[in-house]
């Protein structure tokens, strides 16, 4: 036979909890747990957590598509009044270092073709308005009284300043525009370029459409 017995039965009161039991010395083990609710069958069954809803910082709209568990009127945060509306009108400081000089001849040569096919439109435009109003024929007389003689008829300003004429005199004078355009703004990029490296170049504030 064996000289221990074992922890007797502990004592069940009558809400479930259980009572004093002895242990193997004689002691007493009391049970410092409280009650279980719901006895002894809902000790296998798992409490299904509830979702956390965070409080919704504005009123939720009514309707179906409203959101559940929107909390009470002390958790929901009215909008500001007063709040700044204009928008800030955003600047940036640039700095032009270095202008190339390829770019630059490549530009003014097609500014000054514009240029100069301008000119030529200009002076025929010009001309066909003058002829229209009679100035040549008027002026022509008067240099032609004026400078002529019993022997020659004097200088004629018609036939100098012809529509040919005018075209030729207007399309060397564009063609002279072009190289000189040309040849100036690609000789200003290169001053510009050395002056930049001493100054450091041209300022610059860019700022967005209010």
């Amino acid at each position: 036979m064996s000289g221990a017995t074992g922890a007797g039965p502990a004592k069940t009161g009558a809400n479930g909890a259980r009572g004093p039991a002895a242990d193997s010395q004689g002691g007493t083990v009391t049970d410092t747990r409280g009650p279980q609710p719901g006895g002894g069958a809902a000790t296998g069954q798992e409490r299904v957590a509830q979702p956390y809803q965070p409080p919704q910082a504005y009123a939720a709209p009514p309707g179906p598509g409203a959101p559940r568990g929107g909390g009470g009127p002390a958790a929901q945060r009215a909008p500001r009044t007063g709040a700044r509306t204009t928008p800030r009108t955003r600047k940036a400081r640039l700095r032009v270092a270095k202008a190339d000089p390829w770019s630059v001849m490549k530009v003014s040569f097609l500014l000054s073709i514009a240029l100069g096919i301008c000119t030529i439109v200009a002076a025929v435009v010009l001309w066909m308005v003058m002829d229209a109003m009679g100035v040549f024929s008027t002026v022509g007389g008067t240099i032609s009284e004026a400078t002529g003689s019993n022997e020659s008829n004097g200088f004629d300003l018609q036939s100098f300043l012809s529509l040919p004429r005018v075209l030729v005199f207007s399309s060397v004078i564009a063609t002279i525009n072009v190289v000189l355009a040309t040849a100036l703004a690609t000789l200003g990029s290169f001053i510009y370029n050395l002056s930049a490296g001493f100054v450091g170049g041209v300022e610059l504030t860019l700022a967005e459409d209010e």
